[in-house]
This record gives structure tokens, sequence and C-alpha cells, in this order.
């Protein structure tokens, strides 16, 4: 089988969807070298790093219609390809249903608060109608909670909607670091109105006022980011963090504090449990975290299981077992054979 990925999202420095994109091609290349993936997207991007033969990069628009890539450009492209299959993995696939589509819904996000996207409304617009029109011929969700979301919103077919979760990637693993002149607290993410950051900043004041810890979030700043404090002592605006540098940046840090108002899965929580890192989290990300993470609400409890954890190294290492445990239970190689799964059962109901 030839599947062709769309790959944009490659062209992000960070976040979920560039993660999502580069090592579910990775895993479905390993797990199954006798297909081939093609990498397609009409923005320049890299392959990801030891892509292994059968993961390639396409071709890019050749022409001025070609550049309309999701109506011309992307099915001139698989055509030439001859493609059996094409992944989205950014909720949109092609409009002309030539061959099977598989399209990744990550979160309902773009519709549930205005506020939390400055700039997705061409998500808005363009998903809704894909999924009216029945084009793609099956949809992936990275969490149960998406998928019945997803079947209620948009009026789905059940047995059209499949769940596959994802996972950190193999080579972020605990590292030895020595210990911080400051112990701190960590976020990674995404830097946008939905990571309530405020929320987080606040809970952690509130630690400091008793115990001498540090704030590091690290990410990318979205254009829409709340204002921040830029120079408050303690707080540790980190930017973007390169992938060499996460898995230090996990292992030192007393916990991975994620507060979002909601997430579709919630990728740094593994990531973060693979370092054996303990987990503070808002439920928004349960189905990642189960029953490894301690879960909070309000800046009042987000401060106090801070503290309970900066205070009780008992804890710590009781928490850091948990998320060894928890992070065991996913792989992107699971993701891609499920994925693939997907895939097979796109083909059989598109020659129907």
């Amino acid at each position: 089988m030839r599947v062709g990925i769309e790959a944009a999202s490659l062209a992000l420095t960070s976040g979920g969807l560039a993660r999502y994109t580069g090592e579910l091609s990775l895993a479905l290349a390993r797990c199954f070298p006798a297909d081939e993936f093609v990498l397609l997207s009409d923005q320049s991007f890299a392959l990801p790093l030891a892509a292994p033969p059968n993961l390639t990069h396409g071709g890019a628009p050749r022409n001025a219609i070609e550049r309309r890539w999701w109506i011309w450009g992307l099915e001139r492209e698989l055509r030439r390809l001859s493609a059996d299959l094409i992944h989205g993995p950014d909720f949109a696939v092609p409009y002309i249903p030539r061959r099977p589509s598989v399209l990744t819904i990550h979160d309902l996000s773009p519709w549930m608060d205005s506020s939390w996207h400055h700039a997705a409304s061409r998500v808005r617009r363009r998903t809704p109608l894909l999924l009216e029109l029945g084009i793609p011929t099956m949809v992936i969700t990275p969490a149960e909670s998406v998928r019945k979301q997803a079947i209620e919103r948009f009026g789905l077919v059940p047995g059209r909607v499949v769940a596959v979760p994802e996972a950190a990637p193999n080579w972020l693993r605990s590292a030895e670091t020595p210990p911080a002149a400051t112990p701190y607290f960590l976020f990674v993410g995404t830097l946008e109105p939905r990571k309530n950051i405020p929320l987080l900043i606040e809970a952690w004041r509130a630690v400091r006022q008793q115990y001498p810890v540090d704030l590091a979030i690290a990410g990318r700043r979205r254009a829409d980011c709340p204002p921040l404090p830029d120079n408050e002592p303690g707080l540790r605006l980190m930017g973007e963090v390169p992938d060499a540098d996460l898995p230090a940046l996990y292992s030192g840090a007393l916990a991975l504090v994620y507060p979002s108002h909601y997430e579709g899965f919630g990728l740094p929580v593994l990531e973060a449990m693979q370092c054996g890192t303990p987990v503070i989290a808002s439920r928004a990300v349960a189905e990642a975290g189960g029953d490894a993470a301690i879960y909070a609400g309000t800046a009042e409890e987000f401060a106090a299981a801070m503290l309970l954890l900066a205070n009780s190294p008992d804890v710590r290492l009781e928490r850091r077992a948990c998320s060894l445990a928890r992070a065991q239970e996913f792989s992107w190689d699971r993701t891609a054979r499920l994925t693939y799964e997907v895939y097979q059962e796109a083909r059989r109901r598109f020659a129907r």
C-alpha cells in the first residue's frame, strides 16, 4: 500500500500537530516496511530524523492551479504517486474523494470557544463541510471522549470514527540530571488561551510564598497568548525548547503542571510520565493521565497538589513510579498499528 500523509504541520517548529505527524509517520514506516508512506505539503518541511527508506518526501505544487492545494494540488500529486489512500492528520482531506481517505480530528476546541483560537476560521468552516458531505472515509480521534463529541456534533456514523491513542516518542526517557539550583515546576506546550496559563501562575505564586520554587514555562508563544509577566523572579519563560533538551527538562522538574481548560489528548502529560515526572493536571487530560496523574481544578487545588509534591520526597517517588507505569501502556508503534487498521477499513469501505 502507498499512503500519502499531508504534512503541512511539519513546517511548524513545535506543537502537538507536528509531533503527531512526525512520530506517526516514522512508526508507520518502521512497523510496515513493505508499504510506502509519502509526506506531502504545499509548504517547505524536512523529513523526520532517521526516516526509514519507505518514508519519503513527495512533490510540491508545480503551477498556479496546484497551489490551490486542498482543491487541486494535493489530488494531482496523489494521482502522480498512484497513492492508495490519503491521511489528513490536521482536520482535512482533499475535497474530491477519488481514493479512500482518513481524517484526524484532534479535538473540538475550534468549535467550542472562539476565544481559544485566533486563526482557526478555515478549520471551523472546512472540517464540518467535509464531514457533512461524507468525504472522509474514516475519522480518527486521539481519545474516546473526542470520538463521542465528534459523533454528536457532526452527526457522524459511529462505525466510521475510531479512537486511537497517542504516545510519547521513544527517545524521550528519564535523564540523569544534577539537582536544579532552585527546584521548579514545569509546563510544556503551545502558549495559547486554552492552556490556562494565568491559573498556573496564580497557583505557583501561592506555592512560592511557602516554598522556594521556580516555574518553568516552555513552548511556542502564539499571538493570542494572554499577557504573561516578563521579569517576575522565579518565573522562567523559556520559549521553544529543542527536543534534545526535553528529557533533562522533564526529568529535573518536581512535576509537570498542566491546567488546560480542554484537550483532545495531552501529549506533554505522557512525555513527562515517560521521563518519570509526576503530573498535576486538569481532568481535560484524564484519558492520557489515567490514575497516575494528580487532578485539580481551581488555583487553590493546584497549589495544594504542588505543595504536597514539593514537601514530600516519598510522594514524589510514589508518583514517579505511577508515571513510568502509565507511560508504558502507550507507544507510537501501537498507535501506528491501530492507525493502519483504520487505513485498511477505509479501503474496504471505499471499495463497496
